[in-house]
């Protein structure tokens, strides 16, 4: 089990059932998870969070993968909860598969995972978060048009047509401005998850067809199940909410 986290993480939560815990991408937050949180609240219990240094949470140090599962594992236990199903995207992906090792997981989706990569990636600061926020005061004129949210979404988003402006706007200014990304980047580029084959509760492996971030890995191991998600990119839950959902509900 993950040493517990002090600092309480914001989340929302809706429905009723069997608890479904939600972890964001990086750069993202909980809200990336809004399109689909009404079909997933009709039949679970869903916890969305925001992790450390992302949305309404408090940054954490170090900011590893694993640091932030412990923050995640923290939370779910002060919420009464034990061994929920999680699921994430990305880095979430990546978080859910640290507390399924640590034993804080019944079972884990996870979409377009980080960390399966053969070796540690080089350092980079990222570009496009520079651009964006640079070009924050015009933020607002730039995405309420179909072009300007195909420019500054394409790279994570298959149809960027089908993001709402308010949508666009708040994951665009999030990417910006999170105080936790830089350190939360650089601790997961230096890493990686070489644990896969060691977790021992259901995994499901699910790879975006129109994905330009993460790759499949060439070799997975045996105790893992892919699945495609057809005509999604890097952050699919506005792309084909009901695929994502489900997905995250077993169908």
């Amino acid at each position: 089990m993950l040493l517990e986290s002090a600092a309480p993480l914001a989340f929302t939560r809706v429905g009723s059932g069997e608890p479904l815990v939600l972890i964001h991408a990086l750069g993202a937050d909980r809200r990336m998870w809004d399109p689909v949180l009404e079909r997933l609240g009709a039949e679970r219990d869903v916890i969305a969070f925001d992790l450390p240094g992302f949305g309404g949470s408090r940054p954490v140090a170090p900011a590893r993968p694993v640091d932030l599962a412990a923050s995640v594992a923290a939370s779910v236990a002060a919420l009464g909860l034990s061994r929920p199903v999680v699921a994430g995207v990305s880095l979430g992906g990546w978080v859910a598969l640290e507390l399924a090792l640590a034993g804080d997981a019944s079972a884990v989706t996870a979409i377009a995972p980080a960390g399966l990569w053969p070796a540690p990636l080089q350092p980079r600061r990222s570009r496009a978060r520079r651009v964006a926020r640079a070009l924050s005061p015009v933020l607002p004129l730039v995405l309420r048009t179909a072009r300007g949210r195909r420019l500054a979404l394409s790279s994570n988003v298959g149809h960027p047509d089908r993001v709402p402006y308010s949508d666009a706007l708040r994951l665009v200014r999030t990417y910006a401005r999170s105080p936790g990304f830089d350190a939360v980047n650089a601790a997961m580029r230096a890493s990686r998850f070489a644990q896969l084959a060691e977790v021992t509760v259901p995994v499901v492996l699910a790879w975006p067809d129109l994905d330009r971030i993460v790759s499949r890995p060439r070799a997975l191991p045996g105790n893992v199940r892919n699945v495609v998600l057809r005509g999604c990119g890097h952050m699919p839950t506005w792309d084909d909410p009901a695929a994502v959902a489900a997905l995250l509900l077993g169908r």
